[in-house]
């Protein structure tokens, strides 16, 4: 162990005695909106464009989601979590007659393209048991016929207080549930194709609705139901998130706006905003963002749109789901702490910006807060600046750097993954020191990769809730001072890990501090 003074602050280095943590994961990100099919509130993580093809049915005349996705996909992003939300869409219904009552399922994915059918059989069934029967409901692919997934429920009863009740079989079912009201007798067996042995389907009776278009409280939902936004508490990791618009003539609208950047500070994430359609000009976007008072070090912005070369594609601005892509191109050849640059700040050639920028106002947007999207008559467009929204002050203002932010946002987030076991393990002997060895080893990673602008660096750990602890909350707090890339100097923070979840503060450090590892 060895004490390094600086400025003022007594640095101590550690030996690496314990296991190093992980290196940072691909850059992954997230889009909410609406889409011809898929599951509802549920994250579906994708590696390409024909995944979204495949699980949301493409592009949708009434969706910019399409298009992102696209555009996400053609500027190098490689991981990308899509949630489906609805504004009262509903499934398909089939109806299989019941001795003069039905068997109504009711499909779990709404939507008009949603196509299922069901058949019932009595095969392998005790000819004395009335009850019992076979349901077999398959999802088909309306482009092609095709089926895409099939569930079998084999003697089950229509009783409700059976045990193989077909009510709570479907409890499980990822394509339908069981709707009021329930079948008097079990569904009579679906008549056979022609004079071959395999049982016909009944279709829907009813067709899927796409439901309405989207407003801002569908985009946001509820995090007691986890729908909308909350559906991402299930993903573990988030680096950026993006809404498209959720209407083709409307832009995302500030409570959205609101709720999405508090989910980010939460999660550590960046939120990517489009700049509003009908904006005029520079100025015109600049007074706009200061009087919504839209200044976060989790959000970043650009002007003017975005949109792609071709005539015959939609207008749909979707430049937040081309930035996405080019960040996380970005972070795989240069790593998020560095400021954008080329070559991977530049537009793939299909897309151009909406509107010819002035070179004399690059730097009045980039002072602002916003990044330029800059065309070129010779070659492709590309991205001047690398800043975010916090336009902040004082020991805050190393956040206006877009590379500053997004470093430490994700050093921050994998040492709180790696030491989440500790908030658990608050009676183990050795704890601390084996956390400071572990985030030790990761740090000395980083400062080699240029993650950090000194190998010099302040890791403590000690379990709070205890006496003499500075917080009351049970659990094991870390104090952590390094300087990230780009920062004029060190930066100090706090993770506390308790049972209930991890709480990570900016922190003001004493003059000196010995003795911290």
């Amino acid at each position: 162990m060895s004490d390094v003074p600086h400025r003022d602050v007594t640095m101590t280095a550690t030996e690496g005695l314990g296991p190093a943590i992980e290196n940072m994961p691909e850059t992954v990100a997230a889009f909410v909106g609406r889409t011809l099919r898929g599951p509802l509130n549920t994250p579906v993580l994708l590696a390409s464009f024909g995944d979204f093809r495949r699980r949301f049915g493409g592009l949708w005349e009434q969706s910019s989601l399409g298009p992102a996705v696209r555009a996400f996909f053609q500027h190098g992003g490689r991981y990308l979590y899509v949630v489906r939300v609805a504004n009262a869409a509903r499934g398909p219904m089939l109806c299989l007659p019941a001795d003069g009552s039905a068997l109504i399922l009711r499909g779990i994915e709404p939507g008009y393209t949603e196509s299922l059918r069901a058949a019932v059989d009595y095969d392998r069934i005790d000819t004395s048991n009335d009850d019992a029967f076979n349901l077999t409901v398959q999802r088909i692919n309306p482009d092609n016929g095709l089926v895409v997934d099939q569930e079998y429920f084999r003697a089950a009863s229509h009783r409700e207080d059976n045990e193989r009740f077909i009510g709570d079989l479907l409890a499980s079912s990822s394509l339908a549930r069981i709707a009021n009201p329930y079948p008097r007798h079990r569904p009579e067996a679906t008549p056979h194709l022609g004079s071959g042995s395999a049982a016909g389907y009944v279709v829907s009776t009813q067709r899927g609705s796409d439901g309405a278009a989207l407003s801002d409280y569908d985009l946001i939902g509820s995090r007691e139901r986890c729908t909308g936004l909350f559906a991402l508490d299930q993903c573990e990791h988030l680096d950026l998130l993006y809404l498209p618009s959720p209407t083709l003539d409307r832009d995302v609208g500030p409570a959205a706006i609101v709720a999405a950047e508090m989910y980010c500070r939460q999660r550590g994430a960046m939120l990517i905003l489009d700049p509003d359609r009908d904006c005029r000009d520079v100025n015109d976007l600049l007074g706009r963002l200061r009087n919504r008072g839209q200044r976060s070090a989790n959000m970043l912005t650009y002007y003017p749109s975005i949109r792609a070369r071709a005539a015959n594609e939609p207008g749909t601005p979707c430049g937040g789901a081309v930035l996405a892509g080019i960040l996380c191109k970005h972070d795989r050849q240069r790593g998020p702490w560095h400021c954008l640059g080329p070559p991977e700040c530049r537009l793939d050639r299909a897309w151009q910006p909406a509107a010819d920028l002035d070179p004399r106002l690059v730097d009045t947007l980039v002072r602002g807060g916003v990044n330029a999207i800059v065309g070129s008559r010779a070659g492709r467009a590309r991205v001047c600046g690398s800043v975010t929204l916090s336009r902040g002050s004082g020991a805050e203002r190393c956040f206006d750097n877009l590379g500053v932010r997004r470093g430490c946002l994700r050093i921050l987030n994998t040492v709180k993954h790696a030491t989440r076991f500790a908030a658990f393990q608050t009676d183990d002997i050795g704890l601390e020191r084996r956390i400071e060895d572990e985030i030790g080893n990761f740090f000395r990673q980083l400062a080699n990769g240029d993650a950090l602008a000194t190998d010099r660096f302040v890791i403590m750990c000690y379990r709070s809730g205890k006496a003499g602890a500075q917080t009351p909350e049970r659990g094991v707090a870390i104090l952590l001072r390094f300087h990230p890339t780009g920062a004029p100097g060190p930066l100090s923070f706090t993770l506390l890990q308790t049972e209930e979840g991890c709480r990570i503060t900016t922190t003001a450090f004493a003059p000196v501090i010995r003795d911290c590892a």
